[in-house]
Order: structure tokens, then C-alpha cells, then sequence
């Protein structure tokens, strides 16, 4: 049994029986299992691969065993699904890929569900990507499910990414964005300004004069050999900091706060940018675990940077007009970072949005009482979705009126960014920036900015 795919099936059984998160487990199953660097890359793209094409994987198995998905037993199921990911989509011989998921099935249920896998996955061999694609096509009950299932994301998702887009004027850009989600994202890094330099000989990020790729090997490494002041981060991620700190010009001894702090890197990125401007910096996180993620994650910034345990809704309303600028990273459905992490596309469903949209605007209202007049509020979500954007910015400016003003995010991004940028108007004429994986290798990240009036 190959070690890579036993720890791409392990990592798989766990994200579907414990819903654990691969980006956390595969690195630690990796170490646990010794892989050379050649059988943790493998595992990595068996995990990913696979998890990323669920969705048309489940269809084609469907077809295959003439039977529902659901009525699989879930271990054959993942060891199926890791065996077409193996035949349809790499370069592995159809051979060894069935070969290898029939023994995880024989070793996790016995003869008869192996012999079932067996029959299955000869039945897929025999047939080509192609012609497995125009049948689960031909499945399809509407066009909407065709796409669903040929780009393996649920409807709900391909209609929210349809909309989003349509609100640019660029609906026709929904099968590039699909596309897109489903390629595995480069890793970026991120130099802390004023506590680590971009390396002179390293290919400079496209938008963030902050970010970096990594030219290979074990982020981890190049993390701990900068002490921190090097990190792994989403340009994208790092743009939304940057658009609160840039905003407008920092005054000395202006108080800031991260609201919805962890993991913390966000945090640390706007420790960095107050500490070389004269600016303090406090972050807010509810879940102890993510909390103690966002201590260490500031840890590298030589300035003090507390970190409070509360509900961010009651934070920032317990001190009115206190900050000059609050960053609210809020709680969100996350189909904007589905490259990395592709389980959340089968997680999510659409009654998740109402509540989140809910939380959403209430932690911003809070944090628009936290502001002093003049300051700043940068409202960021890792999803594109019209419900927690577009919509949560024209709850908070109908509710406060002429309290609150929309700060064009885009026109700051562009003053950012260390070339030229492409975000288009949105329909509803708000400021609001929304960043997009096909459009600029990020991920799908919205910013809205509003200052609070005198």
C-alpha cells in the first residue's frame, strides 16, 4: 500500500465522518506517515483533487454502481471517490489505482464491499474523462445542475457566484470562476512591512507590495526562519488589511481594533502597520483556540497587542467612539476560499446565509458605535455571496443614514496596489471592492469601507 494514499483516504474519511479540516490534518498525517517530499506532494494533490472534485466524482460512481451515492457505505464511498479522482483526473494507471482503493476498501470492510469496488472502478476505467463527463452531463435534471455537477459545486453556490458576478456586468465569467475555484492555489507569503523585506531574488506578489510566492518547498520552514515576520497569506487577505491601514493617513496615536481576529493573520499584518506608524492595535476573538491563534500569530510584532475573548458585538459597543479604525473579518459561508479549502463547498448550505447575514450586520453596526468621528470601518468577508456583501453594506447605510459614509474601497485598493488592478463598478453603485480567484489569483474577498460622520 503506497503511503500517499493511505494518508489522502485517512485525511478523506476524517473531513467526511469527524468533519475535520484537511488543510489542518494532511500536513500532520504527512509527518505522522514519514512521507519523502515526493509522497506528501502526491497526497496533497490525492486529497485536494479529490475533495475539490467530489461533487462529479459522487455522479460518475453514481452512474457506475447504478445507485445513489447516499446508499454507499461512507468508507467505500471515499475510498471510490479517491480511485475515480486517481482514473479521470491524474496520471496514475488505472491498474494501480484500482488496485490501491480496492485493498483501503478490503482493509476497511472485508470481501464483498471490495469486490464491489473492483466492479465499479474497472466499470469507470473502461470509459474516458470525457465520456464520463457527457453522462453525469446528460443526468442532469436543468442546466444549473449540469454545472453543478460538471465544475463539482452545488447549485446554490453556482447561482450566489452567477449573481455576484452579474452585479460587475461579467455574468459570462461564471465558467472561469468555476474553473478557477477548482485549481489548486499557488502559496503566497506575506513580509510583515518594516519587520521583514521581500527577499531581493523572489518574484514579487501582483497587487500587495507586501506578498511574495513560494518557490517551493515547506512554507512551514521559510515561517520559522523568519521568526514569524514571514507568514503564509492569501494576497487577497492581505489587501483587505491594507485597505483599512491605507484608507487614509494615520495620525500618531490612533487606536485601532481587529474585531473578529482569528487566525490572526489580518492581525498581524495590521500589528505591523500600526507599529511603524505610531498607531495601537487591540484584536477581539470568541473562540479560545482561534484566540490563542491570534496571540501567536502577532507574537513577531514587537508591540503589545491584546487580545480580548468576548462576543464582537458586545466589544466594540462596550466602548463607544473609542477607535479610529476597526476591522470586522466577519463570520461568513467562506465559498470565496473554496481552492483552499474545498470541503466547505459540501459543509455549507444555503439556509447558512440569513444568520450569518444577520451576525454580519450587527457586528458591523457595533463596531460603527465602537468608532470615534471619522474613523473607519472595514467590513471584509471571505465570500461574494449578495446576501453578506452587497447586502449587509445597504442594511447598515439604510439603519444609520447619514450617520455613516461609503469610502470607495476600490480606489484605495488601487492606490495599494503595486500594479494596476481591475475592479469593476457594482450595479448597486457602492463603493464595495470584490476580488475574485480568475480574475486576480486570489481569494473571492469583498471590502467595504465606511466612515463614520461627524
Amino acid at each position: 500500500m503506497q503511503g500517499a494514499r493511505r494518508v489522502a483516504y485517512d485525511v478523506l474519511r476524517a473531513v467526511d465522518e469527524a468533519d475535520a479540516y484537511a488543510n489542518l490534518l494532511l500536513p500532520h498525517a504527512i509527518e505522522r506517515a514519514g512521507l519523502d517530499a515526493k509522497d506528501a506532494a502526491l497526497a496533497t494533490e490525492l486529497t485536494y483533487g479529490t475533495l475539490r472534485r467530489r461533487g462529479t466524482y459522487d455522479a460518475v460512481i453514481a452512474l457506475a454502481a447504478d445507485r445513489r451515492i447516499e446508499d454507499i457505505d461512507p468508507p467505500v464511498r471515499d475510498a471510490l471517490r479517491l480511485g475515480v479522482h486517481q482514473i479521470l483526473s491524474t496520471r496514475v494507471a488505472s491498474h494501480a489505482a484500482v488496485n490501491e482503493s480496492v485493498e483501503l476498501v478490503r482493509r476497511a470492510g472485508g470481501k464483498g464491499p471490495a469486490g464491489f469496488a473492483n466492479a465499479v472502478l474497472r466499470r469507470v476505467a473502461r470509459g474516458t474523462p470525457g465520456e464520463w463527463l457527457q453522462r453525469v452531463g446528460e443526468s442532469a435534471r436543468s442546466n444549473d445542475e449540469r454545472i453543478s455537477l460538471a465544475s463539482s459545486h452545488p447549485v446554490w453556490i453556482v447561482r450566489a457566484f452567477r449573481r455576484a458576478l452579474a452585479a460587475e456586468g461579467r455574468a459570462d465569467e461564471l465558467d472561469a470562476l468555476l474553473m478557477a475555484d477548482n485549481a489548486a492555489p499557488r502559496v503566497t507569503l506575506a513580509a510583515l512591512p518594516g519587520l521583514a523585506p521581500v527577499p531581493a531574488d523572489a518574484p514579487r506578489g501582483q497587487y500587495s507590495p507586501y506578498a511574495f510566492p513560494l518557490a517551493g518547498g515547506d512554507p512551514d520552514a521559510a515561517v520559522s526562519a523568519s521568526g514569524g515576520r514571514v507568514r503564509v497569506q492569501d494576497e487577497g487577505s492581505q489587501l483587505a488589511a491594507l485597505a483599512l491601514s491605507r484608507a487614509s493617513a494615520i495620525r500618531p496615536g490612533e487606536r485601532w481594533l481587529d474585531l473578529c481576529a482569528g487566525p490572526g493573520g489580518k492581525t498581524a499584518l495590521l500589528a505591523a502597520e500600526a507599529l511603524a506608524a505610531g498607531a495601537s492595535l487591540e484584536a477581539n476573538e470568541l473562540v479560545p483556540a482561534r484566540a490563542e491563534l491570534v496571540r501567536r500569530s502577532v507574537a513577531a510584532v514587537p508591540m503589545e497587542v491584546p487580545v480580548s475573548e468576548e462576543d464582537g458585538r458586545t466589544r466594540a459597543a462596550s466602548t463607544p467612539g473609542a477607535y479610529d479604525r476597526i476591522l470586522v473579518d466577519a463570520p461568513c459561508t467562506g465559498i470565496g476560499a473554496l481552492r483552499r479549502r474545498p470541503e466547505a463547498r459540501w459543509r455549507k448550505t444555503p439556509a447558512a446565509v440569513p444568520p450569518l447575514a444577520t451576525l454580519q450586520r450587527e457586528l458591523v453596526l457595533a463596531a460603527v458605535e465602537g468608532l470615534r468621528p471619522g474613523g473607519i470601518v472595514a467590513y471584509v468577508t471571505c465570500s461574494p455571496h449578495l446576501a453578506e456583501t452587497a447586502g449587509v453594506v445597504a442594511d447598515v447605510r439604510r439603519e444609520l443614514g447619514d450617520a455613516v459614509e461609503e469610502l470607495d474601497a476600490r480606489a484605495v485598493l488601487r492606490e495599494v496596489s503595486r500594479s494596476p488592478i481591475e475592479l469593476p463598478d457594482q450595479s448597486d453603485g457602492s463603493g464595495r471592492a470584490q476580488l475574485w480567484p480568475h480574475r486576480h489569483g486570489t481569494d473571492a474577498m469583498s471590502i467595504a469601507l465606511l466612515r463614520k460622520r461627524a
